[in-house]
């Protein structure tokens, strides 16, 4: 399977920075924010912005995680006999009255952020919910546009990108996968 790298570690730490800037620009109260990362790649670059988020804006934010697997409405379209891999989501601080900013890798069809904003109303009612990826594919199914873009890749629908972090892969790299066929796999 043939792969096209189109960030790698440093081009990733700028883009995380100049997102932390764009946040703390369309913010300028700061009290009233907090991340939320959807789990799992979103939610290891939501603890990346933070850190320098909180540079930034010179105090604490508070940070939590989400997992969406029960929310999610094609757990088990594509193959009813496998189950998402759940994780506990974290969100210790009050909801009412923030903006939230949702953080995830790749924005696809939109289904994960739909899954994730319907989470999120779970454990309350923030003010307002931004949304912030490292890519964005395009492809939408759903009317979801987000507030904070690193990258836009252009990609057909049938290519994979790749989100490759230190703190779960040993790597940062972000790669475009060319579709994988049915002969190949034989």
């Amino acid at each position: 399977m043939s792969e096209k790298v189109v960030l790698e570690h440093e081009d990733l730490r700028r883009t995380l920075r100049r997102i932390a800037h764009e946040i703390a620009e369309k913010n300028p109260e700061p009290a009233g924010l907090a991340l939320v990362g959807i789990h799992t790649r979103g939610a290891v670059l939501a603890r990346r912005l933070h850190t320098v988020l909180e540079e930034l804006v010179g105090t604490e934010l508070p940070i939590g995680d989400i997992d969406i697997s029960f929310y999610r409405d094609d757990v088990g379209a594509q193959d009813p006999s496998r189950q998402p891999v759940v994780h506990a989501s974290h969100i210790d601080f009050d909801l009412g009255g923030r903006t939230v900013v949702l953080v995830d890798d790749v924005l696809f069809t939109g289904r994960t952020v739909r899954a994730a904003i319907e989470a999120l109303f779970d454990y309350g009612r923030p003010q307002r919910v931004q949304l912030a990826v490292l890519c964005d594919r395009g492809h939408r199914e759903l009317p979801i546009r987000p507030d904070y873009v690193g990258k836009n890749l252009p990609t057909a629908r049938e290519e994979r990108v790749n989100v490759r972090l230190e703190e779960t892969d040993g790597v940062d790299q972000v790669t475009i996968s060319e579709p994988q066929h049915a002969e190949a796999m034989a």
